[in-house]
């Protein structure tokens, strides 16, 4: 006995999965400098308030050419109390050129595709 098919269906599925670690590395250079000063009862003794700059440099860093300038640390000004045995304060800062923040991003990509495929036949 020989089967006899008059019609019917096959159905296929196939799934395909990717996986992608990625991770990112951002620098941020910092290329000039920046000076504060804040207090009572002082003055600048110096008559300047601002550090002059000094050369600038370059340094290359993963292919990456980049170039800063420097405060002048002989011009930081020099300061002087006003009233002798009165109270003073005196707050300065100097932030200078260079490397300053580093960012690591580090995420996965997931990916699946399904694929069906449905044949009919008949006779």
């Amino acid at each position: 006995m020989v089967p006899q098919f008059r019609s019917g269906s096959q159905t296929t599925s196939s799934t395909s999965q990717s996986v992608i670690n990625e991770t990112i590395t951002s620098y941020q250079y910092r290329t000039g400098y920046s000076y504060a000063a804040s207090g009572h009862n002082i003055k600048a003794e110096t008559g300047y308030i601002n550090p002059t700059a000094t050369t600038q440099s370059t340094q290359t860093v993963g292919g990456v050419n980049f170039s800063w300038t420097s405060p002048n640390l002989e011009t930081v000004p020099r300061w002087q109390i006003l009233t002798d045995g009165a109270a003073f304060s005196i707050q300065e800062t100097l932030i200078t050129p260079g490397l300053d923040t580093v960012t690591n991003i580090t995420r996965t990509i997931t990916t699946s595709t399904t694929s069906e495929t449905t044949s009919t036949f008949g006779q």
